[in-house]
This record gives structure tokens, C-alpha cells and sequence, in this order.
């Protein structure tokens, strides 16, 4: 059966370790990944850019890429609704869309696996979809998993990528792929404090950021200067 997979994030900015994740995901799924930026994430404080920005920077990464594609659904619920983005109902209006025995996986890092428990219905969530975990700097699956986590995901985990296509959710796979040490907080600050910082990100993204001044580039006094540009 098709698996469907989505990678939600803020993607605030969207970098290369987003694309890393997600070409490498593209590739052991045999699928294609769908890039959902969050609207109102309710585990972190508000994002550095509109939703809007962050949506478009997204399809500037990813234009002319076989396989990765953009799906603006948490953004447009969030234009009717005043309600936190969280992941339980994009699950749910993904079922009602694609039907309750659709292969459905969502994308995400190690990080965010730590904290799973936090989430809102978390057993409802591994057991509506699949989920597979990506290695983060910092926060390898190798590592001791806090003891909700532990319980929640114990006897799920597969080693077997064409397994999540037999069922429609229920188990988690783990996905390796070269580690990227920049983080959108990171970047943010970087760019904030004038420091160097386009090499971390897609070229058409680096431009869009200098252009719309986001995250105080066109405050912090510096004057950002990408390759292609004049004097460069």
C-alpha cells in the first residue's frame, strides 16, 4: 500500500539539516515526504517568522527536488481556528482525508521522541500512525529514553522500512542519516548577531531571509553578502 509521510515542524527557519532528514527519509521510504510547517506549536515559544514566510522559504528549499513537497493543511486550519497546532488532530483530518487503514508515518527527530510524552494523546498518536525517528546531535536514539517514552514505545520499534506500509500505524523506525549540527535556533541567533551563517541553509532561502530582513538580519548592522551576489 502507498505510505503517506509527513515531516512537521516550524522550520524557522527550514535549513540543511531539515533537507538532510528529509531526502534521506525520501529515500528508505520510497515515498514521498510531505514538509508540514506548524501554524501555533504548542511545545515551544512562538516562531521567529510568520507562517507565511516560513511556508514560502519551504518551497524555495525544496523547489525542482523529486520526492519533497509542501502541505499547508496546519496553516490553513489555523486560519479558522484560534486552537494550539497539534499533532493529534492533523492525524485525525489525515485519517478522515485518506481513510483509517492508509499507511500514514510521521517524521521526527530524536529530540522531539524524548519528549513524546508531553504530547497531546500520545498513545492515540503511536497507535494512529507510524513514526519515524530521525538522529539528532545531542539527542541519539543510543541514549536512555526517559521512562514515559520508554513505556510508551517499547515493542514498536521495526528494523524493516517496508513494514510500515503492511499496517496503518503502530510502529517506529529509525532513520539514519549524516548529522547536521545547526539548529534553527542556531541559525537565529547567528543571523541576529550578524554572523556568518547562509552556508547553513538553501541558497534560495538565504536570499529570501536578507530580502524580507527576517530575524533581525536587517537590523544587527551587518551587511549579509551570499555567493552570487555583487563583490562576492
Amino acid at each position: 500500500m502507498l505510505l503517506r509521510a509527513f515531516y512537521g515542524g516550524t522550520f524557522d527557519p527550514v535549513h540543511n539539516g531539515h533537507l538532510a532528514i528529509a531526502r534521506a527519509a525520501r529515500e528508505a521510504l520510497g515515498t514521498t515526504i510531505w514538509l508540514m510547517p506548524a501554524a501555533d506549536p504548542p511545545h515551544r515559544d512562538a516562531p521567529g517568522a510568520g507562517a507565511e514566510h516560513r511556508a514560502a522559504m519551504l518551497d524555495l528549499a525544496i523547489e525542482g527536488q523529486a520526492g519533497l513537497r509542501v502541505d499547508r493543511r496546519e496553516l490553513e486550519r489555523a486560519a479558522t481556528t484560534d486552537a494550539p497546532s497539534y499533532t493529534i488532530d492533523t492525524l485525525r483530518e489525515l485519517r478522515a482525508k485518506h481513510g483509517e487503514h492508509a499507511p500514514i508515518a510521521f517524521l521526527i527527530g530524536a529530540d522531539s521522541l524524548h519528549g513524546f510524552a508531553t504530547w497531546k494523546e500520545p498513545e492515540a498518536l503511536l497507535a494512529g500512525a507510524h513514526w519515524v525517528v530521525a538522529e539528532r546531535p545531542g539527542s541519539a536514539l543510543d541514549e536512555h529514553l526517559p521512562p514515559p517514552v520508554a513505556r510508551l514505545v517499547g515493542g514498536r520499534w521495526t528494523l524493516n522500512a517496508a513494514a510500515l506500509r503492511e499496517s496503518p500505524g503502530g510502529k517506529l523506525l529509525r532513520l539514519r542519516q549524516p548529522l547536521h549540527g545547526e539548529s534553527a535556533t542556531q541559525i537565529r541567533r547567528r543571523i541576529a548577531a550578524g554572523e556568518t551563517w547562509h552556508h547553513l541553509l538553501p541558497l534560495p532561502v538565504a536570499k529570501y531571509i536578507a530580502a524580507h530582513g527576517l530575524y533581525g538580519s536587517a537590523s544587527s548592522g551587518a551587511v549579509v553578502r551570499l555567493p552570487g551576489s555583487p563583490g562576492v
